[in-house]
């Protein structure tokens, strides 16, 4: 079955950085558009960053444009999000997904979830 799992999250200051990483298995990776998605405390679930299948375009919400970047390596079957100059508004869960994003109106398809990582930016 298809399992998402993702790791490295934690603690950061402001201005700090972390990792996320998204272990895939149970379907052809290298097929499917990957992103990232999180959810803050008592806020709905908001689009961060998505990637092609052989990861040749990427695409940012506005609110991370510059900060985060994401890359895949499809020979691990990995997702990564790189999260650098943390805001304290960076904080939430971060999951990984496979289900399409749809910016108009802003929809998720049908696919698989991660549990998430939470991510918390705080001095």
């Amino acid at each position: 079955q298809v399992q998402l799992v993702e790791s490295g999250g934690g603690l950061a200051q402001p201005g700090g950085s972390l990792r996320l990483s998204c272990a895939a298995s149970g379907f052809t990776f290298n097929r499917y558009r990957m992103s990232w998605a999180r959810q803050a405390p008592g806020k709905g679930l908001e689009w961060v960053s998505s990637i092609l299948g052989d990861g040749s375009a990427t695409y940012y919400a506005d609110s991370v444009k510059g900060r985060f970047t994401i890359s895949r390596d499809n020979a691990k079957n990995t997702l990564y999000l790189q999260m650098n100059r943390l805001k304290p508004e960076d904080t939430a869960l971060y999951r990984c997904t496979n289900a399409p994003y749809y910016s108009s109106p802003q929809t998720w398809g049908v696919g698989s979830w991660g549990q998430g990582t939470q991510v918390t930016v705080s001095s």
